[in-house]
């Protein structure tokens, strides 16, 4: 037998599989996507890899070839599923085989099981009441303590006989080999989820709900497993939807994958889930300990669980028989990885569900253009939901204002003046509010008023930050200095920071309001591993009257008490320099209206801004999607951007300007229907003095796209000019670079 393997080196040059012999001692034990030991290269050092084939069939010259070494101990393997999923990412978003596997393997590290030991006594207690009187008479006081405590009881925890009662491992280790006790092993298991008590009261599915559960499981009873959208305004109740389905999925003994965005939804979330199945939901994220993420992997194999809920990792839980896959505000660029490989959950999502006859459900109140442009086009089922769930619950009555009009009417606060009045009548309700604004910290732009320089770092072509502590910091390599007094270009003592963020609002919030207890929920007050979970816990038991926070806190979260919402500089995120950013900024506006007025009290939304004829913000105004989609898809139909063509994003990156710059302009590929911008230098040319270049690909095609990925890629590994330049790729990119 042998094994082709993928060798566990991140080097493009080894992006491809190895052939090695299998001996006999280890041919019973091998399975596709376990990682083994291997010897490697001229001087056969040790390495790690993955097989990801096992086969009959020599690809060259048995007499060369080498054995694996051994088994990787304490390992986690993957299953041939997942190899078929990682060669689809590699395939399709780009990175090396190398990258795309170690994506879809939820646990990188070997974690140490926990177990739960017991010493039982192995013999009848007449005889071991014999041996007891023997240990007394030779003042075995140590046996004789072991023996007479497993007389009264029989079962004794190990814990317990190591420390209260003091037994060496000497005398265990006597009482086993004569067959006194036997030791057993349990198995257990790290929860992050804390216990909580069911609830078997369910919310009665109205109409809207009713019909799109009936057809969702009607195609599903069929084995007719689809991608469905369901377009629900804000409060409409999808949840309650995703619940049926699940339940009626899990009683044909399959799982379910439920994706959120963030991990601040996850508290949230979990316990509406928790309280609906129990014990049989986990959860999968970043923050949690390697042991709980082994234990979550290793419970979701063995069948303990059937609900994974999690944000984008949450997809590679190794269910065994998976059965749906639940994407929750969809829209989010969350979904969209950062890192090599930049894959879109998705995508991945409809390929794993095509892998194991699943189906998935996307929802969103906001839709992403994408997702709605394919609805449109049947390649998803569109599932409308256009009523408030709860009964006398409608949408809140918006107000946008003008921030202009109230600069030349005297405010200078950053609260209108109509957002003051409402907030003061929220405190004498007793009812809550939120306040969102886009920005976290102390967003501080330093620059001069007198010339206008802008202090930046020396290393990145960005500006830097003001912090608090008298010092200016760069956010993209840590760059830090002190503050500057003087302009050093014009001298002028005219230069300062232009605020804006969570922090500055806080502390408005605090001189406007003192009677007022407030809470901040921003990236900075949520970094413990419970961080989001205390925040949210607090907020809901009413213990504060305001929640100012980043959009973090405009995402799916429900809250009874909350009557009034206020969107500050509405308009900052539709100058983020790319051609999604009035979808952007619709989805967070709507998003952010939809907190208020989610109990029996109406809701009421103020919108600040400067732009405020914007289309994006007239239409989040209104609450109505299908005006902005009309208008928006129209801008991208003429400019040929995603959905209508397909966009593909190459990076070129080097230490060395001049070597990038000639490897670049070496770049000659080309295809008939295809749109070539560039190359040029990236919107961060320089970063942690390494240089960026970009080139962009527009294709209506997405394989056109992933044929000239593949041409390029061959491209820098043949050409020598590319030594030096890293090649990365991104599809349908969801930021400017």
């Amino acid at each position: 037998m042998y094994a082709d393997i993928i060798v566990d080196i991140s080097h493009d040059k080894l992006d491809k599989t190895f052939q090695y012999q299998v001996p006999a001692a280890l041919a019973e034990r091998l399975v596709v996507g376990m990682q083994v030991n291997v010897p490697f290269g001229r001087g056969n050092r040790l390495i790690t890899g993955y097989i990801v084939n096992l086969t009959d069939t020599a690809e060259f010259d048995t007499a060369r070839m080498k054995e694996i070494h051994s088994v990787a101990e304490g390992k986690v393997p993957i299953g041939s599923r997942m190899i078929r999923l990682a060669s689809f990412i590699r395939a399709n978003y780009g990175g090396s085989m190398n990258q795309a596997l170690k994506t879809v393997i939820p646990v990188k590290e070997s974690v140490k099981a926990r177990e739960k030991k017991s010493i039982h006594l192995n013999i009848p207690k007449e005889e071991a009441k014999q041996l007891l009187s023997e240990f007394e008479k030779k003042h075995a006081a140590a046996r004789a303590r072991l023996m007479k405590s497993l007389i009264e009881e029989e079962i004794i925890e190990y814990e317990l006989v190591t420390g209260k009662l003091n037994i060496s491992g000497v005398v265990l280790r006597y009482f086993e080999e004569q067959g006194f006790i036997r030791t057993e092993r349990e198995e257990l298991y790290r929860n992050p989820v804390k216990e909580q008590e069911r609830e078997e009261l369910r919310k009665t599915l109205n109409q809207e709900q009713r019909y799109i559960t009936d057809c969702i499981l009607d195609d599903y009873g069929r084995g007719v497993y689809k991608t469905y959208l369901i377009k629900g305004i804000t409060g409409s109740g999808k949840t309650e939807v995703y619940l049926s389905v699940i339940e009626a999925v899990l009683s044909q003994g399959k799982q379910a994958i439920v994706l959120i965005p963030e991990i601040s939804l996850t508290f949230q979330t979990v316990m509406r889930f928790y309280k609906r199945f129990g014990d049989v939901v986990a959860i999968m994220h970043s923050r949690l300990s390697k042991g709980e993420r082994y234990d979550q992997f290793e419970r979701a194999k063995k069948g303990l669980i059937q609900i994974m809920i999690g944000p984008r990792s949450a997809l590679f839980t190794p269910f065994p028989n998976l059965g749906l896959i639940v994407i929750d505000e969809e829209h989010e660029g969350a979904y969209k990885s950062e890192n090599v490989p930049r894959y879109h959950a998705v995508g991945v999502a409809k390929e794993l569900a095509a892998l194991c006859n699943a189906s998935v459900i996307l929802g969103s109140a906001t839709p992403s253009v994408d997702s709605y442009y394919r609805a449109l086009r049947g390649e998803y089922r569109l599932l409308t939901l256009n009523e408030r769930a709860a009964v006398d619950a409608a949408l809140p009555d918006v107000t946008v204002v003008d921030l202009k009009e109230e600069l030349k009417n005297g405010n200078r606060s950053i609260f209108s003046r109509k957002l003051q009045e409402l907030i003061k009548d929220r405190l004498r309700k007793k009812q809550q509010t939120m306040l969102f604004i886009n920005r976290r910290g102390y967003f501080g732009l330093i620059s001069c008023r007198s010339c206008g320089h802008v202090i930046k770092c020396p290393h990145c072509d960005i500006s830097l930050t003001s912090h608090k502590n008298n010092r200016l910091v760069c956010h993209y390599c840590g760059y830090t200095t002190a503050m500057v007094q003087t302009c050093p270009q014009c001298g002028s003592k005219y230069i300062s920071a232009l605020r804006g963020g969570t922090q500055m609002v806080e502390e408005a919030a605090v001189r406007a309001f003192p009677e007022a207890k407030i809470l901040r929920m921003d990236t900075d007050t949520t970094k413990g591993k419970d961080g989001h979970e205390k925040i949210l816990a607090a907020f809901a038991a009413g213990e504060a009257d305001i929640l100012v926070g980043t959009q973090m806190i405009v995402k799916g979260h429900d809250y009874a008490n909350v009557t009034l919402v206020g969107i500050l500089a509405a308009d900052i995120s539709l100058h983020a320099g790319d051609y999604r950013a009035a979808e952007r900024t619709f989805q967070l506006l709507t998003q952010a209206a939809g907190r208020a007025g989610r109990g029996s009290e109406r809701g009421e939304v103020v919108i600040q801004a400067y732009d405020t004829e914007n289309f994006a913000i007239e239409t989040a105004a209104k609450q109505d999607y299908d005006e902005f989609y009309n208008q928006e898809i129209l801008y991208r139909t003429l400019l040929d951007y995603p959905p209508v063509s397909n966009m593909l994003l190459v990076k070129f990156s080097s230490r060395y300007e001049e070597r990038l710059i000639k490897a670049v302009n070496t770049v000659k590929i080309t295809k008939e229907n295809v749109t070539i911008i560039g190359p040029c230098d990236a919107a961060l040319y320089k970063a942690d003095d390494i240089f960026n270049k970009v080139l962009y690909y527009k294709a209506e095609a997405y394989e056109t796209l992933t044929g000239i990925k593949d041409e390029l890629e061959q491209f820098a590994k043949d050409n020598d000019d590319f030594q030096y330049v890293s090649v990365q790729f991104d599809f349908n990119p969801m930021n400017a670079y």
